[in-house]
């Protein structure tokens, strides 16, 4: 259940913090004292997209949080997102006067889709304007199937009903470029036959390249050793590297006895004699092991000339020569299964007889719901004034299907004008479709697994006894969870556990609204304000009273 709620420069709230009980509980206050923005502040909460215009005049941004009890599906959907399991949910929402929106979830940041998951779960708000939506045919098929608990099978015919026409599509599209992909074949079977007696590796331009550097250099590394060679080891004349160093090492360590000081000297010139000894050893080995080999050259530069030949004629780079190779064999297994049309006709039988499957488990499910549906609203019809009426919700197939399923719904009435059952829209006025909406909405609640439901001004075009009955039904709602409705119906807010009085005032920065929680004197004053409208009488206090039951 929802806990708290706190709300700051919200609309016309200036700083509003609410502790909510269980059970029902009513919302009241004059018209235009700003009821319905405590339900739009915790809508705002749960994910629902608004602008800037939410932030109260003068001031930098709006904020509200809601607190809830955690239950386990709510907690394991924390673990599965990353956020912090506490004992409570805390969601909290930002908007600054330029539009930008943040939220968190426990404290970590969340965006309005994570909101909106773990919302789905914790509050159902049912607008004053639902029945209006009631005459779209898309929003009696979601209310059906969420009735129903459908929407995970309608999910796997809406996947199966893509996969099944983009068989059918890349069938069709085969018969129509079948002369298209047998010219792209061609070419490219010449293609990767042609890169294929290439037989050119990833990694091999670089090592050609490196050894043709070597091998047309080859002179010039001869005589350049050799060179270094005479240079650092002993030649006839003694003067080599080596030897010279030898000599000034051999004069070094006999003045060392003299002056210990040149010991680190002598030192050096001795990790010089053994460097310059493993330099020339190593020139010795590079100059036994490199030769002249025209041959082999003339073999690197036919092959580096094969490979320039080719990537210049396919426009890419020599590296990228093996790459298209492999794209070349990818896309000709394409062309041969888009031209291969025994394959695409079983592909399309097949994809159409997996939707078709989950499309009738779906049928079945649907008319199973629609009949439990039909007569539970049928049953609430008759107390709320619509003696005669019957709910119905009819299936009306589709022939080549969709990816909804087999067919569409609609629901329907009969009883109200004349015996036959016709559409909603077409019989219903704007006062009996108000009456309808809200049977439909309490019996979908009934079934709904949500801690909290929010009626806002539901009950509109309703009064009277139907009014009390509206009262009562939220009542009976109330008592297995927590329901919290704006109304402008004193039968309908006597009938609540526990009310509110919303309160517009002038003040200094302009107009604002405040919230009153009342008392058993105070619910009698605002019950008999809304029974009597500007004066209220001992008669009217008294009615107020005898309807509150005290």
């Amino acid at each position: 259940m929802l806990h708290r709620l706190t709300i700051r420069d919200f609309v016309l709230v200036d700083r509003l913090d609410l502790e909510f009980d269980l059970g029902f509980g009513a919302l009241t206050g004059e018209t235009g004292a700003g009821k319905s923005i405590l339900v739009d502040a915790l809508a705002f909460t749960l994910g629902e997209r608004v602008d800037s215009g939410v932030v109260r005049s003068g001031c930098e941004r709006a904020e509200v949080s809601a607190e809830f009890d955690l239950s386990p599906p709510v907690a394991d959907w924390l673990v599965a997102n990353d956020f912090d399991v506490g004992e409570s949910l805390l969601l909290r929402r930002l908007i600054d006067a330029g539009g930008r929106s943040r939220g968190y979830i426990n404290g970590s940041p969340a965006t309005l889709q994570q909101l909106r998951e773990v919302g789905e779960s914790l509050v159902d708000i049912h607008g004053q304007h639902a029945h209006q939506s009631l005459l779209r045919a898309e929003a009696q098929r979601a209310l059906v199937d969420a009735h129903g608990g459908l929407d995970g099978l309608r999910a796997e015919v809406a996947a199966a009903h893509r996969a099944w026409r983009a068989a059918v599509t890349a069938r069709q599209t085969a018969l129509e470029n079948a002369e298209a992909l047998i010219a792209e074949r061609e070419r490219l079977d010449w293609q990767v036959r042609e890169l294929e007696r290439l037989g050119f590796a990833a990694d091999e331009w670089e090592a050609l390249n490196h050894e043709h550097r070597r091998l047309a250099h080859a002179t010039g590394l001869i005589d350049g050793v050799r060179g270094a060679l005479a240079l650092i080891a002993d030649d006839d004349s003694g003067e080599g590297a080596t030897r010279q160093i030898d000599r000034a090492s051999e004069r070094i360590d006999a003045l060392v006895e003299v002056d210990p000081a040149l010991a680190e000297i002598a030192g050096l010139l001795r990790s010089a004699q053994a460097e310059l000894a493993d330099a020339s050893s190593q020139l010795r080995r590079y100059a036994d092991r490199i030769d002249l080999d025209p041959q082999r050259l003339a073999e690197i530069e036919r092959r580096i000339e094969a490979t320039l030949d080719c990537a210049r004629k396919y426009r890419v780079a020599p590296e990228e020569l093996p790459a298209l190779l492999v794209g070349g064999r990818a896309r000709l297994a394409e062309i041969g299964d888009a031209a291969d049309l025994a394959a695409l006709d079983a592909r399309v039988a097949a994809g159409q007889a997996h939707y078709q499957e989950l499309a009738d488990r779906l049928s079945a499910a649907r008319r199973e719901t629609a009949e439990r549906l039909a007569s539970a609203v049928s049953r609430v019809m008759q107390q709320l004034a619509l003696g005669g009426g019957r709910f119905e919700i009819a299936l009306l197939p589709i022939a080549a299907g969709s990816a909804n399923g087999n067919e569409q719904v609609e629901f329907r009435i009969a009883g109200l004008a004349g015996g036959e059952a016709r559409s909603l829209a077409k019989v219903a006025s704007g006062g009996e479709l108000s009456r309808i909406s809200l049977a439909i909405q309490v019996i979908a609640s009934q079934a709904a697994q949500v801690p909290t439901l929010v009626f806002d001004e539901v009950d509109v075009g309703i009064g009277g006894g139907v009014a009390e009955v509206v009262g009562r039904l939220l009542r009976e709602l109330g008592d297995g969870r927590q329901v919290l409705c704006v109304t402008h119906l004193p039968q309908v807010a006597a009938r609540a556990g526990w009310q509110w009085r919303v309160v517009k005032e002038r003040c200094e920065d302009g107009i604002r609204s405040r919230l009153v929680q009342l008392d058993a004197d105070g619910r009698v004053e605002e019950i008999a304000r809304m029974l009597g409208g500007v004066e209220i009488t001992a008669i009217t206090r008294q009615h107020a009273r005898e309807m509150l039951g005290d």
